[in-house]
């Protein structure tokens, strides 16, 4: 992996609907995979549940909104989007480059 970090803030819509577990044990979960693919979580953001601008399935109106910060070498995101794209509590991953 390459050495230089990089700032991030990643946007989680998370998605708990028929699930045991709880959205902070989602969350958990999202910092573990960052930390395992070598980032380190500098800041956690839960904005709660908000509804859906456009609504793409009629069962899920909104979700709940979650931003984490973190720190990491360039190549990452990539990782961690397809880390979490077989995730069925992750509704929807959106990192940037902060």
């Amino acid at each position: 992996m390459n050495q230089n970090k990089r700032n991030y803030r990643a946007t989680f819509i998370l998605d708990n609907r028929g699930k045991e577990d709880s959205v902070e044990q989602i969350i958990e979960g999202l910092k573990q995979d960052i930390t395992t693919l070598q980032g380190e979580v500098t800041g956690v953001e839960n904005l709660g549940k908000r509804d859906f601008a456009r609504v793409t399935d009629p069962k899920l109106t909104g979700a709940t909104y979650v931003h984490i910060a973190f720190t990491a070498a360039a190549d990452v995101p990539a990782h961690l989007k397809e880390r979490l794209r077989l995730n069925s509590s992750v509704y929807r991953t959106f990192v940037e480059a902060v």
